[in-house]
């Protein structure tokens, strides 16, 4: 078995060391599913919930949360983000699919970028929606696609679904 990239000789905690990797471009994209009330999913649609336009609050609580991640999550590396867009599609089942790409120039990735964007979105969508719904959910935040760096590009396939 492989060692853990985040143990040190010693067995402690550490962040992996990316100082002798190269910068390339790389990019992530990240999806959830918000489910709601039909109720909820006509004011977030007509942009009248009680607490204003929520796409509007979403897309910018995804952009903020994504420059934040290395800050959230202990052992992410701090990355110049060079873009981040959180975009929102309804599904023919009425869900709302909540869609996040970060890029950057760097030695590493940006896929944990990319999730945090999405969760962040997804959870502004519950707060600003919760007032119409208490019983919203969010379901299946996941990797969606990833290209750059030595391991290239990555999509999920039809079977990659847990």
């Amino acid at each position: 078995m492989k060692k853990p990239t985040h143990i040190s000789a010693d067995g402690g905690i550490s962040m992996v060391d990316v100082s002798g990797k190269s910068d390339s471009s790389r990019s992530a994209r990240a999806e959830a599913l918000v489910r709601m009330s039909p109720a909820a999913q006509d004011a977030l649609r007509a942009a009248t919930l009680p607490k204003g336009d929520a796409f509007v609050a979403a897309q910018l609580a995804g952009i903020m949360a994504a420059k934040q991640t290395a800050a959230l999550i202990p052992l992410a590396h701090p990355l110049p983000l060079a873009g981040v867009d959180v975009r929102f599609e309804w599904t023919p089942d009425g869900g709302l699919r909540v869609e996040a790409q970060a890029r950057t120039v760097a030695p590493t990735g940006v896929e944990m970028e990319a999730m945090v964007a999405v969760s962040m979105a997804a959870l502004t969508i519950y707060d600003m929606a919760k007032a119409l719904d208490k019983g919203i959910t969010i379901e299946s935040v996941r990797l969606l696609e990833k290209s750059g760096g030595k391991s290239g590009h990555w999509s999920r396939g039809e079977g990659d679904d847990v």
